[in-house]
């Protein structure tokens, strides 16, 4: 069975017995998009490809073959490994499967561990660490122990040409060939606003959707991410968003692509989905733990200390300042090569900068989420 993105022209059936087309386009909208709407309407630098396949690739993809079809198992085409062996399934390919061959795979045990792939380059675990344990179990990743050159080797070899040709998918699901810009707008009312100077409070500009007749969402303050370069009419300088007023929709910004405004060790997460489905042994034990963290993928590994809070959340320590931090991001951590899960990023610490000005430390960027906003990890 394939699951089959708008737009998407059916992939290498012929190759297989039987087969069943599945379009989601009406889902992937509304778990999608919707979810990716609202996080920008509140300022925050979503990651759809975390959400895509928690919420539609596996599960309800997953449950229509489960439920529906009757499947022991789906594969996917990420480059991701877990803790089972696959072997024996895929030996399976010219031979009648045996009774049980799955069964061990489905029982109540050791939880299955969500592992980095051995191509780390490739890696998808980033874009995994929101799957669930029941799915994780069901789930066959044959291109795992694989290179991406040596699955281009396998294509040519059995004349999968149109498998070569295609490039790499870089897009939003939900949005496919559409402009990014243009499908923002047929929801999301921009908002004018200033650009101001986090060093000295100084109007460098505006971003109006007047001042530029070539950008349509000149004025979608919200589509600014921290860390960015923004553009400010009329500076040949460059300057980088810092910070992000939701109310009055005006941006402060920084010069210089290193400025410390752009960089923070301190963030708070959601309730963390955790692989395993509870927090990590030693975590629950002594409520912190060292491990290391991403919030973008094939970013370097960050090491950390996790401080656990009573309602699940975290806080994330990195050892050292990362730049470029944002809310709406997902923290993904791991241990060694497992992913472990991630959390979404609610709240930041104070910048580098404020801290050199000797601002309160307590001070966080903006939050308009209902959670729990936790407590500071005790020194």
């Amino acid at each position: 069975m394939w699951l089959l993105k708008p737009q998407n022209p059916p992939p290498v059936t012929h190759f297989f017995h039987q087969d069943y087309l599945l379009s989601l386009p009406k889902l992937h909208h509304q778990v999608g998009a919707n979810d990716f709407l609202n996080e920008y309407e509140k300022g925050r630098t979503p990651n759809p490809d975390i959400m895509c396949n928690k919420h539609i690739k596996f599960s309800c993809f997953y449950h229509y073959a489960v439920d529906n079809l009757g499947a022991d198992a789906v594969a996917t085409g990420h480059y991701a490994r877990t803790s089972l062996e696959d072997e024996e399934v895929f030996e399976q390919k010219h031979t009648k499967r045996p009774d049980g061959l799955f069964r061990n795979r489905f029982e109540v045990r050791n939880p299955v561990k969500l592992l980095q792939a051995a191509d780390s380059y490739k890696d998808q675990t980033f874009f995994l660490s929101q799957v669930s344990q029941d799915a994780l179990r069901r789930t066959i990743f044959p291109l795992g122990e694989l290179t991406k050159d040596f699955v281009k080797k396998i294509a040519a070899e059995n004349r999968l040409h149109h498998v070569l040709q295609k490039k790499e998918s870089m897009g939003i699901c939900f949005i496919g060939k559409r402009n990014f810009e243009h499908f923002i707008l047929q929801y999301l009312q921009p908002r004018p606003g200033k650009f101001i100077s986090i060093e000295d409070n100084k109007v460098l500009g505006t971003h109006k959707e007047e001042d530029h007749h070539d950008q349509r969402c000149a004025a979608c303050w919200f589509l600014y991410t921290l860390g960015q370069r923004a553009k400010i009419s009329g500076l040949r300088e460059p300057w980088y968003v810092v910070e992000k007023d939701g109310i009055k929709g005006d941006v402060l910004v920084a010069p210089q692509v290193d400025h410390p405004a752009l960089y923070r060790d301190l963030l708070r997460t959601n309730r963390v989905h955790w692989i395993a489905e509870e927090p990590p042994a030693t975590l629950v034990r002594d409520k912190m733990m060292e491990c290391h963290f991403r919030f973008r993928h094939q970013m370097a590994l960050v090491p950390c200390v996790l401080t656990l809070n009573q309602d699940g959340t975290v806080w994330v320590t990195a050892v050292k300042a990362v730049r470029g931090l944002a809310l709406g991001q997902f923290a993904v951590f791991y241990k060694s090569d497992e992913c472990l899960g991630s959390g979404k990023i609610l709240r930041l610490g104070p910048s580098a900068y404020t801290l050199q000005k000797g601002k309160n430390r307590t001070r966080v960027a903006p939050e308009v989420s209902s959670d729990s906003p936790g407590l500071h990890p005790t020194p």
